[in-house]
C-alpha cells in the first residue's frame, strides 16, 4: 500500500485537479470584482520603520494618559506596569539605556521580567501595533491623533520624552533615536541576510535524539511572582504553564 501511488498516478491525478480547477474558473467567471482605491486604503496601514505609510498627526503626553486611563490602564496599568495577565509594557530602562540605545538589563538579566520597551528597536513598531490592533476589545477604533499622544505617554513613561512633550509625524523619527534599546538587534544573521549564519547551529535529528536543554528559566526569586502560572493557562491546546509556586 505504501507504494500503490506511483509518479503516473501522481501526474494524472494533478492533470485531473488542474482540468476541474479551469473548468471551475470558467464556470463561474464574473465572479468578484477588483479591490476600489478605497477598500486598498483601508487595509494599507502599515508603517515602516523608515516611516513611510505614517499618517499626520500630532498628540501630546498628557492626552495620552487621557486615552491611556480610558482605553489602556485596564489591561496594561495605569503607568504601564500591567496587570497579572499582560507583561509591563514599560520599566527595566535607564538614562544610561537612552543614551546608547541599548539596553543593558538585556544583558545582565538584572530584570527578571522583560518590558515591551526594554526590547523594541523601532518606534514604528508601537505606533503601527496601537493603531492596528488597540483597544483590545475594539481595536482601530483610536484616531490618529490619539495614537500619537498613546506612543508619547508610553515614551515619557520609559524617559525618552518629556512631560510637555507632543509627538507627531514631524519629529518621530528624532524620536526614533532616543529609543532605549534602538541599537539593541542585529540584522546580520541568517533570517534577513542569505550569506549570513543561520540562527539554530543544531544539525537536524530525526530519530533517537538528545532531548533539547531548557535555554529559558524563571530565577527563583520571580517564580511565584504572579501566582502559580500552571493554574493560570487554558485546559486546551498545546501550551502548558510552568509549576511556579515555590513547594
Amino acid at each position: 500500500m505504501r507504494n500503490f501511488f506511483t509518479t503516473k498516478h501522481l501526474l494524472a491525478s494533478s492533470f485531473v485537479f488542474t482540468a476541474c480547477f479551469l473548468n471551475s474558473a470558467q464556470a463561474f467567471e464574473g465572479i468578484g470584482r477588483p479591490a476600489t482605491q478605497a477598500e486598498i486604503k483601508a487595509w494599507d496601514i502599515d508603517v515602516r520603520p523608515d516611516f513611510k505609510g505614517l499618517p499626520k498627526g500630532k498628540g501630546s503626553v498628557q492626552m495620552g494618559q487621557n486615552v491611556w486611563d480610558t482605553n489602556c490602564a485596564s489591561c496594561h496599568g495605569t503607568f504601564g506596569e500591567s496587570n497579572e495577565v499582560f507583561t509591563p509594557i514599560v520599566g527595566g530602562t535607564t538614562d544610561a539605556d537612552v543614551k546608547k540605545g541599548k539596553v543593558s538589563a538585556l544583558a545582565d538579566n538584572s530584570m527578571p521580567q522583560r518590558s515591551t520597551l526594554m526590547k523594541v528597536s523601532q518606534v514604528s513598531t508601537l505606533w503601527d501595533y496601537i493603531n492596528r490592533a488597540m483597544p483590545w476589545q475594539a481595536p482601530k477604533s483610536l484616531k490618529t491623533d490619539e495614537v500619537y499622544a498613546v506612543v508619547a505617554y508610553i515614551l515619557n513613561l520609559g524617559g525618552v520624552v518629556q512631560d510637555d512633550f507632543v509627538l507627531s509625524n514631524e519629529n518621530i523619527a528624532e524620536v526614533q533615536a532616543r529609543l532605549p534599546n534602538r541599537n539593541g538587534v542585529t540584522l546580520k544573521h541568517g533570517m534577513w541576510l542569505p550569506s549570513g549564519k543561520p540562527d539554530l547551529q543544531e544539525k537536524r535529528c530525526m530519530s533517537n535524539c538528545k532531548p533539547l536543554p531548557v535555554t529559558s528559566v524563571l530565577p527563583d526569586y520571580a517564580l511565584d511572582a504572579h501566582g502559580n502560572i500552571a493554574d493560570q493557562n487554558r485546559l486546551v491546546g498545546p501550551v502548558r504553564g510552568m509549576v511556579t509556586v515555590k513547594k
